[in-house]
């Protein structure tokens, strides 16, 4: 599939503007972090400050935008509809926990459970939002068991190093808010490894054969293009990356979401302020590096099944 930068930035943004809000929530009502106006005002403000520029941005994908409404209409059956309801509902727990934080000092009673519906829609959005991808049965690369996990995993990571970072930099730093980092970051290592792997050495369902039903004659071959020139569904559905270049990109997002983040946090996780605050933000602004050319990636290696009658073998 050809990479869309809007949606990119919007997954890559959004999702970590989920994991921050949540991850500021789950610590506020656990007492695991003051209360303070200010560290609550810069998290949940960078938080919302994510989602929403990451939501604004996806409307840029849209030939019309203006339309864009009536994509609430489809919750029945689209897991985009219901993303978007999930995003925009998001918005009242996160105002009213914000208010509990900031103006009353608290989150117990009334506030705790708001605090708590909100940590739930973070969850329930990333989770439609991987979903609109799962549930693709024509692109083999998405359709995947571990497309959600990543989706989720992703914004934990980004979420958490951010968080860290802030937390740093207030003075507020906990051996349990290192811990969320690094089970972050060992997570979605392993997750994504496991999604690789198996888009890698599990062939798509879908042949030449079985699409044209003429597999009980033989072995089908492209006689002639459909097409003289190109045309949109090889620009937007072909798109495609040599496989040397994707391992390369590969082993970048490795160092860069996962080795460089996981020294960086264990070196600073009892340090100085001096080192620990750069080395935090640091750490959460190479894995917001490397989550959006892993984004890229995730576009650029899936091939949609109508390239089997553009002479690909295989969905």
């Amino acid at each position: 599939m050809h990479p869309a930068y809007s949606v990119i930035f919007f997954t890559t943004a959004s999702g970590a503007g989920y994991g921050l809000i949540l991850l500021a929530a789950l610590f506020g009502v656990l007492n695991g972090v003051p209360l303070d106006p200010w560290f609550g005002a810069i998290t949940l403000g960078l938080g919302t400050i994510l989602i929403t520029g990451g939501l604004l941005s996806s409307t840029a994908h849209l030939g019309h935008p203006e339309r864009a409404w009536r994509a609430y209409t489809q919750w029945k059956s689209s897991w985009l509809s219901r993303e978007g309801i999930l995003a925009t509902a998001t918005y009242v727990p996160l105002v009213l926990t914000a208010w509990g934080w900031l103006v009353e000092g608290s989150l117990e009673g009334p506030f705790g459970v708001f605090a708590c519906i909100l940590i739930l829609f973070c969850l329930l959005t990333v989770h439609s939002t991987g979903m609109i991808y799962a549930t693709l049965r024509t692109i083999r690369a998405w359709h995947d068991r571990m497309t959600v996990p990543g989706y989720l995993c992703f914004a934990l990571l980004n979420g958490a190093l951010w968080f860290h970072a802030i937390s740093q930099m207030f003075g507020y730093q906990t051996p349990e808010i290192a811990l969320a980092a690094i089970i972050g970051l060992f997570l979605t290592f392993y997750i994504k490894r496991k999604y690789w792997r198996s888009i890698d050495t599990i062939p798509g369902p879908a042949t030449p054969e079985s699409a044209t039903g003429l597999g009980d004659i033989g072995r089908v071959r492209l006689l002639e293009p459909p097409t003289m020139t190109e045309n949109f569904v090889q620009r937007e559905m072909g798109y495609s990356i040599a496989r040397k270049h994707a391992q390369k990109l590969r082993r970048i997002c490795f160092f860069t979401y996962f080795l460089i983040p996981i020294i960086l946090t264990g070196l600073t996780s009892s340090s100085d302020a001096w080192i620990a605050v750069p080395g935090t933000l640091l750490a959460a602004l190479s894995a917001s590096v490397g989550v959006a050319i892993e984004r890229w990636l995730f576009f650029a290696e899936a091939k949609h099944v109508s390239m089997l009658y553009y002479g690909a073998e295989r969905s």
